[in-house]
């Protein structure tokens, strides 16, 4: 069975443990530094895994929040990510957070809080601009991204803010999905209206957020793309830079393993990815404002984008 024969039995499997080891498999390119295991929370034993090219010097740098429902997932699942990323001249850093049971939304939300705060302070020891820090997350790691970038309380507590990052990165992200009545997502995220209201990043759009780029596949069966109109939406109604690339036929995982080097031609996400960072992040780093985005992709949510890459 060819690599691809064997990524699309175990898509539709439904096993991504096995699909993302068999895309793990693939990687090992000598042209990039792989530092693996750094410990930035040693109480609770936290650890995130750097990628970058070899001989990195003040490149942009992405945080990487992997998916699992907030309750699965591990960092080293997605390796091949990390490898794809920095192939393309990024510094990317894959963290841990703690799941629910173990912890509700306050501790996942602290954990990936550290983990950005870690990177913006040691980014430059492992080639990286502190100024050109980038969020980006699959799922539910979307959806913890979209919450730094949005609710200024999180990274506040570690002393930064979401207006000192260069731009938010979601792909197939829950942004607004009230009501929550699963057991599990209630116990994560809390009871009362007013404590599930705090879980929305579309509730916290006010005007100082970093610019967006949100992916969504039209058939995704996990995360519905009204998640992504719905938070374009907010980020237009305060002015602010956003973009809405909507996939026909992409599923939940078939986008995000869009990224990897077997199906990079299965999707133009990782183009509007690289494009996306390296418009913003020379704005960031001149402290110059952000200006012409916000027209773009205003009615994204109304049309679709080529799912394939141009040849």
């Amino acid at each position: 069975m060819t690599l691809l024969a064997l990524l699309q039995t175990l898509l539709l499997s439904g096993c991504q443990a096995s699909l993302f080891h068999a895309l793990n498999a693939t990687t090992g390119d000598s042209g990039l530094s792989v530092q693996p295991d750094i410990v930035f929370d040693p109480e609770l034993h936290l650890a995130l895994d750097i990628y970058a090219p070899r001989g990195a010097h003040d490149l942009p740098v992405v945080v990487f929040f992997h998916g699992g429902s907030w309750q699965d997932g591990e960092r080293q699942w997605y390796r091949w990510m990390g490898e794809a990323l920095a192939r393309h001249g990024l510094v990317v850093a894959i963290p841990d957070y703690r799941k629910y049971p173990q912890v509700r939304m306050a501790g996942f939300m602290s954990d990936a809080s550290h983990a950005v705060a870690w990177v913006h302070a040691h980014a430059a020891d492992h080639g990286g601009d502190p100024r050109a820090l980038f969020l980006m997350g699959h799922s539910a790691g979307a959806h913890i991204a979209a919450l730094l970038a949005t609710d200024g309380h999180w990274l506040e507590s570690v002393g930064l803010r979401p207006d000192r990052l260069a731009g938010f990165i979601g792909l197939a992200g829950p942004y607004d999905f009230l009501p929550l009545t699963e057991p599990a997502y209630v116990g994560m995220f809390g009871a009362s209206p007013q404590a599930q209201a705090r879980s929305q990043p579309v509730n916290f759009v006010d005007g100082d957020e970093p610019p967006m780029l949100l992916l969504q596949g039209m058939t995704d069966r996990y995360v519905a793309p009204k998640n992504a109109c719905a938070l374009a939406s907010r980020m237009r109604a305060h002015g602010e830079p956003v973009e809405v690339h909507l996939y026909p036929g992409m599923g939940h995982v078939r986008l995000l393993l869009s990224f990897s080097h077997p199906l990079r031609n299965s999707s133009t996400a990782l183009d509007a990815t690289l494009r996306f960072i390296h418009e913003h992040e020379a704005d960031h780093q001149a402290g110059s404002e952000v200006s012409g985005s916000v027209a773009k992709g205003a009615d994204a949510c109304d049309r679709v984008v080529s799912a394939r890459p141009s040849q």
